[in-house]
């Protein structure tokens, strides 16, 4: 359905969900895009101190930053700014080598292509360009994945948060309607409330919609598969990754020393669509 690798099961899931719905309904609502018009993932913490930090508004900086640490006891958003004021190439290179299973000399084949998209992605220099930004570049991949489940299965997905008018309302807002005081999203929380629950309307963490991959690729039906998927020649002549760290990686995955579902899946997708499409 999607031709090209994606990098989660949450993909899946959602053609699973489509599947289920064609047999109820026609048309279905979603969520899609409240994160990229109202600042909703929590890496846009790192978007909007930065910001405040090259304004100089060190009194607002140290507010916010208290509030996000008493709110959410977690040094993301300030490593996220860090990794956002890091020159472009530096960023680059830091989000390669947190892998660290990537082969180096595809590494070396692929820096001098290293994408204008990634750098202005990660570049913004303002919350506002960071929304723009992600509209630009990051929100089509997930609208195209919900497209292309949904029209499998001739169902027609709509997506409210998307009418034009309410994002062309939202978009030049000033900051606070997206950030303040530690909670993102923070017109759509002042909107639902008395509508929503309170536990749902002021919930602090972030989840998107996922499988229990991670305890999937521990079991032992997964453990003979991706074990055999390293071990092949096919696997290893690919040349993008270096096999032991896979390996390595893998093996961190089952003594459950971190949870590295994400990339596993990415492999095993990648070396699926290679044999399908490229073998």
């Amino acid at each position: 359905a999607q031709l090209e690798p994606v990098p989660s099961t949450s993909t899946y899931a959602q053609y699973r969900v489509m599947k289920l719905a064609k047999e109820h309904v026609t048309v279905t609502l979603d969520g899609q895009g409240a994160d990229e018009t109202l600042g909703g993932y929590h890496y846009f913490f790192g978007y909007f101190f930065k910001q405040l930090l090259l304004r100089g508004q060190w009194g607002r900086l140290t507010s916010e930053m208290r509030h996000y640490h008493d709110l959410h006891g977690s040094t993301y958003g300030f490593r996220s700014m860090a990794f956002f004021m890091l020159p472009a190439a530096l960023r680059s290179r830091s989000r390669v080598m947190e892998k660290g299973y990537i082969d180096k000399d595809y590494q070396c084949a692929q820096a001098a292509g290293a994408g204008d998209i990634t750098e202005q992605l990660y570049g913004s220099g303002s919350m506002r360009d960071a929304l723009l930004d992600h509209f630009e570049y990051k929100l089509e991949h997930l609208l195209k994945w919900e497209d292309r489940s949904s029209m499998r299965f001739s169902i027609e997905a709509r997506v409210p948060f998307l009418d034009h008018r309410l994002v062309e309302r939202t978009i030049p807002l000033s900051d606070e309607h997206f950030i303040h005081k530690g909670m993102t999203k923070s017109i759509l929380r002042e909107a639902m409330k008395d509508i929503v629950p309170e536990p749902i309307r002021v919930r602090r963490d972030k989840v998107g919609f996922e499988t229990p991959e991670a305890e999937w690729f521990r079991t032992p039906l997964f453990h003979t598969y991706i074990m055999d998927m390293i071990g092949s020649t096919r696997f290893a002549s690919r040349g993008t990754v270096d096999v032991e760290q896979v390996r390595k990686m893998y093996d961190a995955h089952l003594q459950r020393r971190s949870d590295n579902s994400r990339e596993i899946w990415k492999l095993i997708h990648l070396e699926k669509w290679y044999q399908h499409f490229v073998d």
